[in-house]
């Protein structure tokens, strides 16, 4: 039964990776038809499920009722899905202004399906962040009409539902006038309250088993090795962050990293003091209100690559190409990338001016009275390359003809002399660049030296590092809490912000941990170098913008936070397992590393113990993190589960690193270096979820 179980698993595993690619190549509803909702795919989980509980009888798992729980929550869920598949019903229902309609459309059945009562839509608008035109939620105004009845007014929101009957209510689209609305409508009254049931028995199932006696996690804990401190990791949540600014720290460090002008040429532009003020004026960019510092610094790195210009500020980058932009057009400060672009545009060096993309117009040579070409015109467009240069050019016109800068206007709220203050110190401290390039380098040193000093069965000695480590992470942390008050929300909307999340989160668990086992302070560098390093490339177009209505919910920072702080431990299963491999290598011993004696014994060793321990809250916050992500999802647009790419991958993932738990059914993973091999190997899941899904894809998850 084992070897079923097994087999079963596996072949689900791969045939969901394989899935998403036939997504990407032949679409959704063609995934959906063929694999997701096809019979046989729903028989492999059957057969999953059955073989499951015959093997859970046969081990008596109710023995150990934790984690017997934990299967039966897993059997639950997948239960519920089965439910919601079977007697569910969902559609759209699209309703004008002044008109009432009690039939929504089923694309399942194809068909048009009836209400027992009927909606009437009394208003639809689109509210908007003040002063700008970026919408911060679409609001319905319907009425209920049953028989001779009609009910008070509802309000139908983005993650606000409206249920009546069983039937909810999401807000899906609208019509361009304004004067109708699309809605998605769901009906499952079983198999939700099913699937919950089994989301809230996992979560009270998975706490019991980090805290039961006798079970491994606490056996783990009671190592003289590892019991002290580690068991701090539980208590982490990353929203106790708070924001205590001091308004007066803030305008002097400002000051202070002004940059210097010393370098400046005779460009025409303004000077360095009226660019300073210039700065602190007041705009709308990215759909908000923000010092004019943020739009020039975004301006001056997308054309030049970085925020000054031979010594100007960006200030005076963007005064200079509006009041002389004849002077400015050339200047060599557009960047092209690429070297075969440059070629076809017959331009040296890496940098090119506006005049140098710009030739006379056929049949104008000479005559004086022709007009210019623009050279990409004959180009591919397709081409990124092309896109990218072609965007530049277009921020440049935008600018000159007065349509980039949008002055804050009267009837919106001025930003406080503090959150100008906050933002202009945030846009002039390099926080990922600076901290990647320290955490790199000492991250690689001391990698080295570690496995240099294990080699020849020395200890080496880490005291000071770890107080290094402490500095960087109070200096990184204060940015993060930075870009939270500039932001006016959790900055965990994009990927740029959940690397800085994830940088914060490996460098507190590396602090953690650390204090009972040192050698793990150069993982902690490391990893956390990586991860400022993916966040600096992103910060290329740095933006901080307002969320999407749907990403403006609660839910959003507890789902992404619990992913997170899982990648951060599984992060360190990694490099764990890399270094003991890398030993193994190295010495040409069997020992996982210079602390373990015992390589062929049965018991883990320290450094497996780490993983172990690493692995279970992991492995806990990831499947929390999925399911936390489903009622958001549910809540969202009426669906927890849509078989989106991220959304299979994630739980591939979560698959794939359940199965080290099991080593009393599998003991193979008992041996310290199969563990470790396996969750070495096992970091790729992570790195297709996170990087892998958004760059080949795609999906529902692409919106932050």
């Amino acid at each position: 039964m084992r070897k079923l179980v097994s087999v079963v698993y596996i072949v689900l595993v791969l045939l969901l990776g394989a899935a998403t690619f036939v997504e990407q190549a032949r679409g959704n509803a063609y995934a959906s038809e063929h694999i997701y909702h096809s019979g046989w795919f729903c028989v492999l989980w059957g057969i999953l499920v059955v073989a499951s509980v015959a093997w859970i009888v046969r081990r008596r798992l109710w023995q150990r009722l934790p984690v017997f729980l934990i299967h039966v929550a897993f059997i639950i869920i997948l239960g519920g899905a089965a439910t919601s598949f079977l007697t569910s019903k969902e559609g759209q229902i699209h309703i004008r202004t002044g008109t009432a309609e009690n039939m929504f459309y089923n694309p399942k059945e194809k068909q048009m399906e009836l209400l027992p009562f009927a909606l009437r839509l009394n208003a639809f608008n689109v509210e908007y962040y003040q002063g700008t035109e970026a919408p911060s939620d679409f609001v319905s105004r319907v009425s209920i009409v049953q028989k001779t009845q009609k009910a008070g007014e509802k309000i139908i929101s983005m993650n606000h539902i409206l249920e009546h009957q069983g039937y909810r209510f999401y807000q899906s689209s609208f019509d361009s006038d304004h004067q109708g609305t699309i809605l998605t409508v769901n009906y499952d009254p079983y198999g939700t309250p099913v699937t919950y049931f089994g989301y809230a028995l996992l979560a009270l199932a998975m706490m019991w088993t980090l805290l039961a006696r006798g079970e491994q996690f606490r056996n783990l804990l009671r190592s003289p090795l590892l019991r002290r401190g580690l068991c701090l990791l539980l208590l982490i949540f990353p929203n106790t962050i708070l924001l205590s600014p001091i308004s007066t720290l803030l305008t002097p460090l400002s000051s202070l990293l002004t940059p210097n002008s010393i370098n400046a040429r005779s460009i025409p532009t303004i000077s360095r003091e009226k660019a300073d003020k210039t700065a602190r004026m007041q705009v709308i960019y990215n759909d908000r209100v923000a010092p004019l510092n943020t739009l020039a610094r975004d301006f001056t790195t997308k054309i030049y690559g970085r925020p000054t210009y031979k010594g100007l500020s960006a200030e005076q980058v963007v005064e200079g190409w509006l009041a002389k932009p004849e002077a400015w057009k050339n200047e060599k400060m557009i960047k092209i990338k690429d070297a075969q672009l440059r070629k076809q545009l017959g331009i040296e060096g890496k940098y090119a001016s506006m005049a140098d993309l710009f030739q006379p117009a056929h049949g104008a040579g000479g005559t004086g009275t022709g007009g210019f070409e623009y050279k990409l015109n004959r180009m591919e467009t397709h081409s990124k390359p092309v896109r990218e240069l072609d965007e530049k050019v277009g921020l440049i016109l935008m600018l000159t003809n007065g349509t980039l800068i949008r002055p804050r206007p009267a009837d919106v709220a001025p930003l406080s002399d503090l959150r100008v203050n906050a933002e202009l110190l945030y846009n002039r401290i390099p926080f990922s660049k600076v901290l990647f390039m320290v955490n790199l380098t000492l991250g690689l040193l001391t990698f080295a030296l570690l496995v240099w000093a294990a080699s020849r069965q020395r200890q080496p000695r880490f005291g000071g590092l770890r107080v290094v480590l402490w500095g960087v992470f109070v200096f990184y942390l204060f940015g993060y809490v930075l870009r939270w008050y500039v932001g006016g929300r959790i900055p965990l909307g994009n990927g740029n912000e959940t690397m800085q999340f994830l940088a914060l989160a490996i460098m507190l668990t590396a602090l953690l941990i650390g204090r009972r086992m040192p050698h793990v302070l150069p993982f902690g560098f490391l990893l956390s170098g990586f991860a400022m390093l993916v966040a600096w490339l992103g910060e290329n177009n740095p933006q901080i913008t307002p969320l999407m209505p749907v990403l403006s919910s609660p839910l959003l920072s507890a789902h992404v936070s619990l992913v997170m702080m899982s990648y951060a431990l599984l992060a360190f299963t990694m490099l764990n397992g890399l270094f003991a491999l890398i030993l193994t290598a190295v010495r040409h011993h069997p020992a996982a590393n210079a602390q373990d004696p015992t390589p062929n014994t049965q018991d883990p060793t320290p450094s497996a113990q780490l993983s172990l321990l690493l692995l279970y809250p992991a492995v806990f916050f990831l499947a929390a993190g999925i399911f936390l992500g489903a009622v958001w999802a549910n809540v969202s647009w009426g669906r927890y589960w849509s078989w989106d790419p991220k959304e299979v991958w994630a739980l591939i993932t979560l698959m794939v690193y359940a199965v080290p738990l099991h080593r009393q059914s599998l003991p193979a993973f008992c041996r310290p270096m199969v563990l470790h091999a396996y969750l070495a190997a096992a970091f790729l899941a992570v790195l297709m979820t996170y990087f892998g899904v958004n760059y080949f894809l795609g999906g529902m998850h692409s919106y932050a």
